[in-house]
């Protein structure tokens, strides 16, 4: 989709001890021919930071991305959306859970970028400062390219160098609600829950722009935290198939951007569902080069399913993009299944015919859904991913299947 552009980011030296100021250059194929990303969904840190579960969830979670990074040696982390429960959060402190977050990372001097989520936007916590605060760490790419009240934050790209230049775009699909701010009544403003079209605009000029400059597309990988109404459509109108398409599918129906609102933009109760992520589905299947859509939000979904057709319901079709869930990393959040991080490997060779190899390291050390998103994906038979949950690991780790 675009070109690798000349341009790093330093910040500020971090402020934990144990970190070594480091300047990260571009990122880049390793001198195998590879690239490979860990995808941590919904860590939902700081939940009930008041009582001892609270705390003890964080704990969790910190050992949950050690594991991963122990097994693992990924060139890039991802940081899906929904780092901070929000909505807990103490105004006074809110943002220093991205300390406790980084800090594995930081440790092991890897680099990382965020998308930020739903739960990351309320009355005492604003993406803003988030993103102020992962740039006290140099270790952190995550950027802010387009401006607004209503667009969000984290939108923007990620240059990979190599013999053919690879793209990851990102995308704040934004939810939550408006940072300090009130109604008339003194209840909470909510914020829409779409990748709003200023980001849109933004992203079809720029591709345009560089597509004229370089005369090609590149190979593209988009992360958002709230999925689309296509994963929706395909999953309740096309069905996941547990062999097709391997992953645990227990969030039926899943929620998607644009869900709880009405058409015209308004949040009454009365509706549904509003459409106001037509706009960014179809700037993703009219993009050529997008090869993939890696999303969370639904901690009860693993999958990935090629998006290849018009289904049923919608006015939008499908180019082949795929749709991929991430695994719930965090102890915060709904649901006891069990925790982990999809991987996402992309090789040079592999790339020239539009092909990516995926797996989910689970926090047990074992690898689920282990799959191909090659032009057979949908088609090729998979073994069943088992559908496992976790208990707290600091109070007697278990594993039992649901």
């Amino acid at each position: 989709m675009w070109h690798a552009l000349a341009a790093i980011f330093f910040f500020a030296l971090p402020s934990l001890q144990s970190a070594v100021p480091k300047k990260f250059a571009p990122l880049k194929f390793a001198k195998d021919g590879t690239f490979q990303i860990s995808i941590l969904e919904d860590l939902h840190f700081g939940e009930n930071a008041w009582d001892t579960w609270g705390p003890e969830q964080d704990v969790n979670s910190v050992t949950v991305i050690n594991r991963v990074l122990d097994t693992e040696s990924p060139d890039l982390v991802v940081l899906n959306g929904d780092l901070i429960t929000g909505n807990n959060a103490f105004l006074e402190n809110s943002t220093v859970y991205i300390d406790e977050i980084v800090g594995p990372l930081v440790d092991r001097g890897l680099t990382w970028a965020s998308t930020y989520g739903n739960h990351d936007s309320a009355y005492n916590l604003s993406r803003e400062a988030m993103l102020a605060r992962e740039h006290r760490w140099p270790n952190s790419r995550t950027e802010q390219m387009v401006f607004g009240r209503e667009a969000g934050v984290s939108n923007y790209y990620l240059p990979v160098y190599g013999s053919d230049d690879q793209d990851s775009t990102f995308f704040d699909s934004r939810g939550g609600f408006y940072f300090q701010e009130l109604d008339s009544s003194g209840n909470e403003i909510g914020q829409p829950n779409w990748v709003d079209v200023s980001v849109v605009d933004w992203f079809k000029k720029t591709n345009a722009e560089f597509i004229q400059k370089y005369q090609k597309n590149i190979p593209s990988l988009v992360f958002v935290h709230i999925p689309t109404n296509a994963s929706l459509a395909a999953q309740t109108e096309v069905g996941i198939n547990p062999h097709r398409e391997p992953g645990i599918n227990d969030d039926y129906t899943l929620a998607q951007q644009g869900q709880g609102w009405c058409a015209d933009g308004s949040d009454a109760s009365s509706c549904t569902y509003g459409g106001q992520d037509v706009p960014f589905m179809e700037a993703l299947v009219n993009t050529p080069g997008v090869l993939a859509v890696f999303s969370g939000h639904d901690h009860g979904d693993t999958w990935c399913y090629k998006w290849d057709s018009l289904i049923s319901g919608m006015n939008v079709k499908g180019n082949g993009v795929n749709l991929c869930f991430g695994q719930h990393s965090g102890y915060g959040g709904y649901g006891s299944w069990i925790r982990g991080s999809r991987q996402v490997l992309v090789t040079e060779a592999k790339l020239k015919n539009k092909v990516i190899d995926s797996w989910i390291r689970l926090e047990s050390g074992h690898v689920v859904g282990a799959v191909s998103l090659n032009p057979t994906y949908g088609e090729d038979s998979y073994p069943e991913t088992p559908d496992l949950l976790s208990s707290c690991p600091t109070c007697n780790y278990t594993l039992a299947s649901k």
